[in-house]
């Protein structure tokens, strides 16, 4: 839908309007901005300088063969999260005097790419930076990565014979593995394990707490919780490793109150109860000397700084302060050795870190048009025209109710042959023409509610060269808000309202909701596409789980995918490519046989030569068509309208 009938404007509109806008300045502080050329801006290393033109970042790829849809991964912004967590842990245990220490761990689930987790623990060693896994296959990345034997590494999840013993030998390897006791049932296969090895693993507990969470993880927490041993559970786990002998093992305490915790009062009650806990275990004889607060630092999606399910009431720093400050509270008074404090920050860490750029194929909306009147139209259509020359701003709502009775009528009387299909047709144009004739005059405050619906009636639909169930499942499983913009344009006003729709064919592939500080809206300040131009859109703050949780609907795979360092005097450095899947590699996933899928069309090409049906040209052409899509990507080729191959590339950006 036009916001404006009058065109475009790029002098009454700033790169300023765009931030707020789109509300850049309050979800992109400190890593993105807007820059006098209407490009976002990229800050990998936050506000310790250099930035890159991430519109001409996108070129230079392009002109390496990586074609969009495109997901860039700066691990820059890894590393800057890593040292903003370590910064505000050390600064609240300075500030509280606080005698232990933070030593973190990163959950191996979040994001599982090999050079993501490497990353991690390469800029994490100066910390002791540890792993976090929840299943067989995530221990082994952790062992295999984590050779630093102070780094914890935090065993999570379901746990069988062979995954504890793992955990014990990898003690005598020279790791620290953490056995997390999460079901009841898990003691006496710790129990037995360690005795048939004659050693046994450094041991925690998860607490189920009675404290109660908010958002979409709230369940998460409390009697019905998945996993976690209640207060009786607790005391029997307690009792069941002194009279093994393995009550000296009992190193940690764990809690997890939801993967974003969008309210600060709902940390502080877990962390009072938690930390009783803690005394307590340590008062039944266990030595602990841990406590792991779980995960659930949030991020802001939208920047609010509000309880809501896409933002937090608090900062990273207000985060560590009632962390280090309520666990003191509770274990000064009773004498304890102050805990080394772990968190499983992955969302906080990880979010920031990639951007997802996608191109826009093509848009469609509800045509805006007069049907040419007729010599003899029916009643119904000499209605409807009657209505839009009517329209005025005093008789709006009168309209309304007007054109939409005209319209009902309209398709009752061709329901009962009444009506031919080329009179029903002016009738839908004309309906249309009253809506849009009706939208352009509603006032700015005021509408009445039926009239609210014709901005989502008449909106364009932007059709966008991207898998949602690939690159951002959560939008259409939990409804998660991402931050949607585009990349460029951004010193121009917008003049459309707009959702997209992605390639599959399901109805749920699109994007129809967006952040609007607190709230959502169901509809995005858009520009129009111009003719032989991209229009590049890019999805921000999704790197934790969307790569690792992304599945092959319609049997789109993987986007091409770069690590990318920032260099000096405005270069970056491409560390890492991973080229997205091809369709012979989805057709495989799904046990097909590209050779065979091959030789099956053929023969059928040599069948219809032999009945006249093909030439041999035409079905060479075919097979040659057929053996190019399968090395090509699963998304659209660049040479249809707003592709890559029409974006110029700029000198201006180097390779360090």
């Amino acid at each position: 839908m036009l916001l404006s009938s009058a065109p475009a404007s790029t002098a009454a509109w700033s790169v300023a309007d765009s931030s707020s806008l789109y509300g850049l300045e309050r979800w992109g502080e400190p890593y993105f901005s807007v820059n006098g050329r209407g490009h976002v801006m990229v800050q990998p290393r936050g506000d310790r300088g250099g930035s890159l033109d991430l519109v001409e970042l996108v070129e230079g790829l392009q002109d390496r063969d990586l074609g969009l849809p495109l997901l860039i991964r700066f691990d820059d912004i890894l590393e800057d999260r890593l040292e903003r967590l370590h910064g505000a842990f050390e600064r609240a245990i300075a500030q509280y005097g606080y005698s232990g220490r933070y030593q973190g761990v990163f959950p191996v689930k979040c994001n599982q790419q090999r050079h993501v987790v490497e990353q991690l623990v390469e800029s994490g060693r100066r910390w002791h930076f540890g792993l976090e896994a929840g299943s067989k296959a995530e221990l082994l990345i952790a062992l295999s990565l984590l050779e630093d034997p102070e780094a914890l590494l935090i065993c999570n999840g379901y746990k069988d014979h062979r995954y504890i013993e793992t955990a014990i030998l990898a003690r005598q390897l020279g790791r620290q593995p953490v056995v997390v006791i999460e079901q009841a049932d898990e003691v006496e296969r710790i129990i037995a394990a360690s005795r048939q090895l004659g050693a046994a693993p450094l041991i925690g507990v998860r607490a189920k707490l009675s404290t109660r969470s908010t958002g979409r993880w709230g369940s998460s927490v409390g009697e019905r919780a998945k996993f976690g041993l209640s207060v009786p559970d607790l005391l029997h786990t307690v009792e069941a490793l002194r009279e093994a002998d393995l009550l000296n093992d009992l190193r940690l305490l764990h809690f997890h109150v939801g993967s974003q915790i969008n309210d600060i009062a709902v940390l502080k009650d877990a962390l009072q109860e938690a930390g009783q806990l803690y005394v307590q275990l340590a008062g039944l004889g266990a030595p602990m000397g841990f406590l792991d607060v779980g995960g659930g630092l949030g991020v802001d999606y939208d920047g609010s700084r509000t309880a809501t399910a896409a933002s937090t009431n608090y900062s990273l720093q207000n985060y560590a302060n009632d962390v280090v400050a309520t666990v003191r509270e509770s274990c000064e008074p009773h004498g304890l050795p102050l805990p080394t404090l772990v968190s499983e920050s992955g969302r906080a860490i990880a979010s920031h870190f990639s951007v997802l750029v996608f191109n826009v194929l093509g848009t469609g909306a509800v045509v805006d048009g007069i049907p040419t009147a007729l010599e003899g139209e029916p009643l119904i259509v000499r209605n409807l025209r009657d209505t839009l020359a009517g329209i005025s701003a005093e008789n709006l709502q009168e309209a309304w109710n007007d054109a939409r009775k005209f319209k009902d009528d309209a398709l009752s009387a061709f329901r009962l042959g009444y009506l031919s299909l080329g009179d029903r047709g002016r009738a839908e144009q004309l309906y249309w023409a009253c809506c849009w004739a009706i939208a352009r005059q509603l006032p700015a405050t005021g509408v009445p509610e039926d009239l609210r619906n014709l901005q989502a009636a008449l909106a364009s639909t932007y059709y966008a060269n991207l898998s949602i169930f690939r690159s951002a499942p959560d939008t259409w499983a939990i409804d998660q808000l991402f931050p949607v913009m585009p990349i460029h344009r951004l010193n121009e006003r917008p003049d459309q309202l707009g959702s997209f729709a992605d390639l599959t064919c399901d109805s749920d592939g699109k994007l129809a909701r967006f952040i609007n500080a607190g709230s959502e809206k169901s509809l995005l300040e858009l520009h129009s596409l111009r003719e032989g131009e991209p229009y590049l859109i890019g999805l921000f703050l999704a790197g934790a789980y969307q790569e690792v949780m992304g599945n092959l609907h319609n049997l789109f795979g993987s986007t091409n995918a770069v690590n990318i360092r920032l260099g000096t005097g405005g270069h970056y450095r491409v560390d890492h490519v991973v080229r997205g899947h091809t369709n012979a590699e989805v057709l495989e996933a799904m046990e097909h046989n590209p050779e065979s899928l091959l030789e099956r069309l053929r023969r059928a090409s040599e069948a219809a030569i032999d009945r006249g049906q093909l030439s041999i040209g035409a079905a060479r052409q075919l097979m040659q068509h057929l053996e190019t899509s399968l090395q090509q990507s699963t998304y659209l080729e660049a040479d249809l309208p707003g592709g890559a191959q029409e974006l110029d590339a700029s000198p201006e950006v180097g390779v360090a």
